[in-house]
């Protein structure tokens, strides 16, 4: 006998049809919403950003066009040294003020100056490394996205670095910059020495040993002192690492950080939520941890796509700071991949840079000693409400005592907050930013803490002399070293000059 078919019965087949609806329906409402959100933002993430007119240079504020003559210097050694010295005797003759750029990655004019002279160091870029040494001579208009692959190539890895690869060493110099590096000073603490060309076209040579207080003004010095031509600094062997990450309440986050940095961790970052849900209260804390493996040769950087809508996606977007920190939470970025050192340290700040015309990212850094972070925090959460701001991202970065520069931001243990603000380009959108700057650097310097020197001038004098309690002796020492003042920009007449007294 056949087996009976069993019988069709349409009120199942209803109940199973309307499941299968809802469930489907659900799904897509779940969905579209971060779809259109995201190809909303893709739509207007295709603007590009004009150059500055001719005779103009600006910085990464795009808030400081400054007409300037520029000087841009050859690549070889013996040239560039005839050209810089014409250049400082030149200006010297005139009245002319000289500034030094390589990325122009600072946000104050930190390396402009009305009607100065600026000299470009981005040709100047020759390297070589002494292996059994560990020490790579680097020329100043190098980029970390030129030294990095050199390096890779020869299996090692830069020691201490910003985040990004798209600054010049001199620059990090300059700003005596730090990154995702666990447990370490501010890249001071890597540098040998450098060779320094003074105002008169003398070319000295500084290290901790010789010419010690020119080394440990310059490291920091913003470009006030000379103009490095080449570096001696220490490298480390690249490595690779598994990353990890843990979410936390934001004030556990020293307790989690000296829980999770053990000896086998070299990198460590963490972030704190910016979404409206959790603003400041949530932290995801990322480990590094070395695994014994041999790192593969250095990948070109891939194309920001998703990730990037998801960053862009949250500029002027409650749902989309939320929707970024739902993401984060659930992906962790690279957390539990294997990833090499290099591979790291090689991406630029371009990934994520605003394209609008007219709108601007700003940053901001505030260093806060370990006991007083929650309190700093807890400022935080009582001023930005108070301020018409768009904060897009915060990072946390581990600090140790600095004792190489004479202007240092970490005189102990530090946690470094880097903050991302998104603002018109507009006197008002400047005037609301200088307010909320101006208070966010009491609550730091309230609690035992300092802000960093690279960003907007929003600072009063009387505020950058409480932050920096050598400020006025490391202006007097600048006077001395340059007595006629020929390296200057606008970080030295705010708090140089007419902070003066």
């Amino acid at each position: 006998m056949l087996p009976q078919s069993k019988p069709f019965r349409p009120a199942r087949f209803k109940l199973v049809f309307a499941l299968l609806l809802t469930t489907t329906t659900i799904a897509v409402c779940f969905m579209a919403r971060p779809v259109f959100h995201l190809g909303w933002t893709a739509w207007h993430d295709r603007q590009a950003q004009l150059p500055a007119p001719a005779g103009s240079v600006d910085d990464a504020s795009r808030l400081n066009q400054t007409r300037m003559q520029v000087v841009r210097v050859a690549g070889d050694l013996a040239t560039a040294q005839t050209q810089l010295r014409t250049a400082l005797r030149d200006a010297t003759a005139r009245g002319q003020k000289v500034t030094i750029a390589g990325s122009r990655h600072t946000m104050g004019g930190q390396t402009l100056y009305p009607d100065g002279i600026s000299i470009d160091l981005s040709q100047f870029r020759q390297m070589q490394l002494q292996p059994k040494t560990g020490i790579l001579t680097v020329y100043s208009g190098a980029t970390w996205a030129q030294v990095i692959p050199y390096l890779d190539r020869q299996g090692y890895s830069v020691a201490v670095m910003q985040s990004n690869n798209d600054f010049s060493i001199g620059g990090t110099m300059s700003a005596n910059a730090h990154g995702w590096q666990s447990d370490r000073p501010p890249f001071a603490s890597t540098v040998e020495s450098f060779r320094l060309m003074l105002a008169d076209g003398r070319v000295v040579r500084c290290s901790r040993q010789e010419n010690p207080q020119l080394f440990s003004l310059v490291l920091g010095g913003y470009g006030l002192f000379g103009i490095v031509l080449d570096v001696n600094l220490r490298v480390v062997p690249n490595q690779m690492y598994s990353a990890r990450r843990v979410t936390i309440a934001s004030q556990d986050y020293v307790q989690t950080y000296r829980q999770q940095v053990s000896a086998d961790v070299g990198m460590a970052y963490g972030r704190l939520s910016v979404a409206p849900e959790s603003f400041l209260q949530e932290a995801i804390v990322t480990t590094y941890h070395r695994v014994a493996a041999v790192p593969p040769a250095l990948s070109a950087t891939p194309a920001p796509g998703l990730a990037r809508l998801v960053v862009r996606g949250s500029v002027g977007s409650d749902y989309g700071k939320q929707l970024r920190w739902q993401l984060e939470k659930a992906s962790g970025g690279e957390a539990g991949t294997d990833v090499s050192r290099n591979q790291i340290f090689n991406r630029p700040a371009t990934l994520f840079a605003n394209h609008q015309q007219a709108q601007t990212d700003i940053l901001h850094e505030y260093f806060i000693p370990s006991a007083s972070l929650p309190l700093f925090l807890e400022k935080c959460r009582q001023i930005f409400p108070q301020h018409q701001v768009d904060l897009l991202n915060v990072t946390v970065r581990n600090v140790r005592p600095d004792r190489d520069a004479f202007l240092r931001y970490a005189d102990r243990e530090m946690f470094g907050l880097v903050m991302l603000f998104n603002q018109q380009r507009l006197p008002a959108d400047e005037a609301q930013m200088q307010a909320l700057t101006s208070e966010l650097i009491e609550a730091a310097i309230s609690v035992g803490g300092t802000y960093y020197l690279p960003y907007r001038l929003h600072a009063t004098p009387a505020q950058f002399q409480r932050a920096y309690p050598r400020a006025e002796r490391f202006f007097q020492l600048k006077r001395h070293y340059d007595p006629h003042e020929v390296f200057q920009n606008y970080f030295y007449l705010k708090y140089g000059k007419e902070g003066r007294g």
